[in-house]
């Protein structure tokens, strides 16, 4: 149901400007952006993101929620974080109507694949990349057997409740957080026909919470999940031993210290290279790799990405061998 899209390096930037902009609930501002010319934009599917380049050179990825059938316009939804690392917080200042914002085209690394049935659980601003799942199974009527749990603080903090109650042809259940408590994914994981397939964005302890209970209880592959931000680990990871990196295209190669990043080295020789979380989890910064076998340290790439060593999130990821050729 996905069709490759090209990495970062290779596709294209855009200018595209601010058409709409509206709360959707507190804390949340979606926007809606077009062609300045009325061009239409690249087709996307849903878990599809975005890069946006703001005005002050920060680069961040944002899951598009409108509808794919609509080439005319993106939607994306940002939320107000009080440990906003800046961005959210420049979007909520600058995103008025007029405004101009530069776009790479869509990726997706988060898929709608087949299944006979689908359980989908949002947490807050998580809602955003399976708000278009939904309504493409929605809009079937051959589409198999859907529901929804949306969580959130408040119901007043839950963006797009409205919309997606009035979906047809599946369940929608709300759950806030401070009316309804904790929901509870081993009663939810309980209760799915067999071979379903598990969608889940939210929050960490969401994610931690689900995985653990589809331990055993799924089978491989069922479960499907984006985050947001990178997964706590106990101990701080490994940096890994020093290697040489040669960056093809601009004819260089450079050392990799074990005390520095492999993206870090890189910008020294390719300042603009495309990258955002610096966590390995939102693929702005996804590489082609043309010799050496990458150390993958990602959440987004799947065990058979992993073993091709075709690409790598240059963010985070290192060499298992003494040097590395990257198509840059």
């Amino acid at each position: 149901m996905n069709n490759p899209v090209p990495l970062n390096d290779q596709a294209p930037i855009r200018q595209l400007v601010v058409v709409d902009a509206r709360r959707e609930a507190e804390g949340v501002l979606a926007l809606t952006l077009a062609d300045p010319a009325g061009a239409p934009l690249p087709a996307w599917e849903p878990g599809a993101h975005v890069d946006v380049v703001l005005p002050s050179g920060l680069v961040r990825s944002y899951s598009l929620c409108g509808s794919p059938q609509d080439r005319s316009t993106y939607r994306i939804a940002v939320l107000l974080t009080s440990d906003s690392r800046g961005g959210s917080a420049e979007v909520h200042q600058v995103g008025v109507v007029g405004q101009d914002l530069s776009v790479r085209a869509p990726r997706n690394h988060f898929p709608l694949v087949p299944a006979p049935a689908y359980l989908f659980l949002a947490g807050g601003i998580g809602i955003t990349p399976l708000l278009p799942m939904l309504r493409q199974l929605a809009a079937d009527p051959a589409a198999p057997r859907w529901s929804l749990l949306y969580g959130g603080r408040t119901l007043e903090s839950m963006a797009f409740r409205d919309e997606l109650t009035a979906l047809p042809g599946g369940e929608v259940t709300l759950w806030p957080q401070d009316t309804h408590g904790l929901p509870d994914p081993d009663r939810l994981l309980a209760e799915l026909p067999a071979s379903a397939a598990v969608y889940c964005c939210g929050p960490e302890g969401l994610l931690q919470a689900v995985q653990t209970s589809a331990e055993g209880r799924l089978p491989a592959g069922a479960l499907h999940t984006e985050r947001f931000r990178a997964a706590v680990v106990e101990e701080a990871p490994v940096t890994g031993g020093a290697f040489e990196v040669e960056l093809r295209r601009t004819g260089v190669s450079l050392r990799v210290p074990a005390d520095r990043t492999l993206l870090d080295v890189v910008r020294e020789a390719v300042p603009g290279v495309p990258f955002s979380c610096e966590e390995g989890m939102c693929g702005t910064c996804e590489t082609k790799v043309l010799d050496g076998t990458p150390d993958h340290r990602d959440m987004l790439l799947s065990d058979a990405e992993r073993a091709a060593g075709s690409t790598m999130m240059i963010c985070v990821g290192r060499s298992v061998t003494p040097r590395l050729a990257l198509d840059l």
